[in-house]
């Protein structure tokens, strides 16, 4: 089995001298240039504890412009452990998780980890191998976003567990007791689909992404709640599998267009998905919005790019990073807190794919 590995590494070592006769920066000297002790140093480098932002900017401002390097591996010899975390997730099929992959990287990095990262292709059973993979190279941490139709398989998730590796889950929730970081799905989409209804849309259908993830199960939920609220009976509405793909997306649109009455607006459940329908769309010479009103969960970077531009519910990537980074951190220093379950609201990004004006 081929594990997809990158490795990022952000530190070399660190010399207390050389024969060269150069300079060389210590924690202290970074210390003494931010104004901080050299314990905060430490923190901030590996994530031990909690820093004020504008301390820990004055840290790595400092750490930047003396060129501070750290002793990494005689760091991992003393404290029995690797500096390097997994990162399990389906990287190819959604350019969402490319964002997410961006923003852990960054975070980790600064905090003096390297990534290891494996390409679960969303699916089950290369994710087990995969996973088994990266226990293999003693990683301290891994953060997982659970494989389509994993969801209530826990082999896998015991399998860390037995290793006693920390681990956070990402993007989807699982019924499994570990630290789990991942977006509201029910409220925004229900937000989208109601304000499609509100422009007078009774023809509206719903491309759900996978089977067996939390995700798609709340975003179906809160199509249905619009729906519902509105006084449209669920027999009025439509609704296809897109499989989470950009193909998916397309040949559900595909099917929707050959229904006796195609429907006038699309709730489009994830940007890969999205794609796909637009494409259908343009396919079939439609145009949007002026044949039919499309909405979208996640947004991307050229999302406002498109004409129309794409009036989506977007994901604060940068924050669910970060935070499950941190919490795998913790973890990993030994904290025995109460295992989390944290959701992050998505925020709306009106423009006017939904058929409103700019």
């Amino acid at each position: 089995m081929k594990l997809v590995t990158v490795i990022y590494s952000c530190y070399q070592q660190e010399m207390t001298g050389n024969e060269r006769g150069e300079i060389v920066t210590t924690m202290n000297d970074v210390a003494r240039i931010a104004g901080v002790s050299g314990s905060t140093v430490s923190h901030v480098l590996n994530g031990t504890r909690a820093v004020r932002e504008t301390t820990r900017i004055k840290v790595l401002a400092a750490i930047e412009s003396t060129g501070y390097r750290r002793n990494g591996l005689a760091r991992s010899l003393a404290m029995q452990r690797t500096q390097t975390l997994g990162l399990a997730i389906s990287v190819l099929s959604n350019p969402y998780f490319g964002s997410l992959v961006n923003t852990i990287e960054k975070v980790a990095t600064t905090a003096g980890y390297n990534i290891v990262l494996a390409d679960t292709h969303d699916d089950p059973e290369r994710e087990s191998r995969t996973i088994g993979t990266l226990l293999d190279r003693q990683i301290d941490g891994l953060i997982l976003a659970p494989a389509g139709g994993s969801h209530g398989r826990h082999d896998t998730l015991e399998m860390v567990r037995a290793s006693r590796t920390p681990m956070v889950l990402i993007d989807r929730f699982l019924d499994f007791p570990c630290d789990q970081y991942a977006p509201e799905n029910y409220e925004p989409v229900k937000r989208l689909t109601a304000h499609l209804l509100e422009l007078g849309h009774r023809k509206i259908a719903a491309i759900i992404g996978a089977r067996g993830l939390s995700t798609t199960v709340e975003r179906r939920d809160g199509f249905y709640a619009a729906v519902a609220e509105a006084g449209v009976e669920r027999s009025q509405v439509l609704f296809e599998e897109g499989h989470s793909t950009a193909e998916g997306g397309h040949a559900a649109m595909a099917r929707l267009l050959q229904s006796v009455e195609p429907p006038t607006a699309i709730v489009s459940m994830n940007n890969a998905m999205t794609i796909g329908v637009m494409k259908a769309l343009r396919d079939a010479g439609l145009r949007v919005p002026r044949d039919v009103a499309l909405v979208g969960f996640d947004d991307f970077e050229w999302a406002d790019s498109f004409e129309p531009r794409l009036t989506t519910m977007a994901q604060d990537v940068e924050t669910m990073g970060a935070e499950a980074v941190q919490m795998l951190l913790d973890r990993i220093v030994g904290s025995d807190a109460p295992f989390a379950r944290h959701s992050i609201a998505p925020f709306m990004r009106h423009r006017n794919s939904c058929g409103c004006a700019d």
